[in-house]
């Protein structure tokens, strides 16, 4: 088999051909002309999307947020790609790889920003990351500057850093219910000194689905001479933007949460002008590219996951960007406003519709987190995940475009019960 045969044969085994997929396509053309907004709360049609995913009947899971486990059209595609390459062997690897992850990263660049030369996939975020961390020209004296609210590994490799090359690391607490977006812009800017030279910021903070104004802390810091780092693990196919209207230099999400790519996919945005000045974490095969793949080179790894990439976009695509953030927004806000004011009950996650999406955050006054989780899932079969860390005090609620009102409704019953507001 020839290279141009192979893409063929690959091309015509993708989503788009199947007869799920047509079927849920052609429910989209008789919902055309319904808007975002109004589809959102139409249980119906989100029913019809949750029947292309095969989920537990042991309890209702609110914890897609570490992995959006894959709908099973993707989940087939993927399964067919480790067949297809597992029969092609070596050949497929010393010909057709290299041009599919090409063009599989300029699709998310395509579809979430950046140019081609500026977006790689990388395993996950926190590799994306580390390869900014480790990788940037530190000398010693220079400042960094991070939230206690951020990802765990990420600061530890800060401190590695901070160990390595002597830089000094400021940490800042990001108000967990800001009344301003300046509010949150000041608390980076009163940390910047003239020795600083990075800020990471979480685009969206994992542990409370809160939405930073990430462009004006990058303009503001920008203005500084300061360099800006978007951790975006939870932002990519949840709500809508494009990379480069961040206004941020480095970008990196985590492509198995709501992408629902397979397992071993992230995406690294560095901007053009910067990516000679970070040193790879791996040396490529060939040393000085111009572009990003200087920084992008993992070794052998399992490339049937790149080929999923498409996959995994034309449902992102199928569905709709703006049907699917909208669809998230509503379930959050579905039982978030139903217990925001109860007695007893903390949501940990401002109510403005433009600081959270899908994410949220409730805790119990009196409940330990791990407590709560326990008893959802064993008194109430709701799987979800305690948090108490940096001052949030809850579990972190993950519903996905599967999930019903109905099951949201069980949620509030049992919040209402453990808080005694039933």
């Amino acid at each position: 088999m020839n290279k141009r045969s192979f893409l063929k044969r690959l091309a015509l085994t993708g989503i788009a051909s199947t007869p799920a997929f047509q079927t849920i396509s052609k429910t989209l053309q008789d919902y055309a002309k319904v808007t975002p907004a109004t589809l959102a709360s139409d249980e119906d049609f989100w029913a019809k999307i949750r029947s292309g995913y095969r989920l537990k009947s042991d309890y209702i899971n609110l914890e897609n947020g570490y992995y959006c486990f894959l709908p099973q059209e993707i989940l087939e595609h993927y399964i067919n790609h480790i067949r297809e390459i597992n029969y092609q062997g070596s050949w497929y690897f010393r010909t057709v790889q290299w041009d599919n992850k090409d063009k599989a990263a300029a699709r998310l660049a395509g579809e979430f920003g950046g140019t081609p030369d500026e977006v790689a996939i990388t395993r996950n975020a926190t590799e994306s990351l580390d390869i900014i961390i480790s990788g940037y020209p530190w000398q010693r004296g220079d400042e960094a500057i991070f939230a206690h609210q951020d990802y765990g590994s990420i600061k530890n490799m800060f401190e590695l850093a901070a160990r390595r090359h002597g830089i000094v690391n400021k940490i800042v607490d990001v108000p967990m219910l800001p009344k301003s977006d300046e509010e949150i812009v000041k608390v980076y800017e009163d940390a910047i000194t003239p020795r600083t030279k990075l800020i990471m910021v979480s685009h969206m903070i994992n542990i409370t689905g809160q939405i930073l104004p990430v462009k004006k802390i990058a303009d503001m810091a920008h203005a500084k001479g300061v360099e800006v780092m978007l951790d975006g693990a939870h932002c990519i196919a949840h709500f809508q933007f494009k990379i480069e209207d961040t206004s941020c230099d480095y970008y990196a999400c985590s492509l198995h949460k709501w992408l629902s790519v397979p397992i071993g996919a992230g995406l690294l945005y560095v901007k053009k002008d910067k990516i000679n000045k970070i040193w790879p974490l791996l040396a490529p095969y060939e040393l000085d590219h111009a572009n990003i793949k200087n920084l992008n080179h993992t070794g052998t790894h399992p490339v049937a996951t790149d080929l999923a990439v498409n996959n995994a976009l034309d449902f992102y695509q199928m569905i709709g960007g703006a049907r699917k953030e909208e669809r998230l927004r509503y379930l959050q806000r579905y039982w978030s406003d139903q217990v925001r004011d109860l007695p007893g009950i903390m949501v940990n996650t401002p109510a403005a519709s433009t600081r959270a999406c899908g994410i949220a955050n409730v805790g119990i006054k009196g409940m330990d987190p791990g407590e709560m989780a326990k008893t959802l899932l064993e008194k109430y079969k709701i799987y979800t995940v305690g948090i108490n860390y940096a001052g949030v005090v809850g579990c972190r609620i993950t519903p996905n475009v599967y999930t019903s009102t109905q099951e949201l409704d069980s949620f509030v019953k049992a919040l209402k019960e453990m808080s005694k507001n039933a």
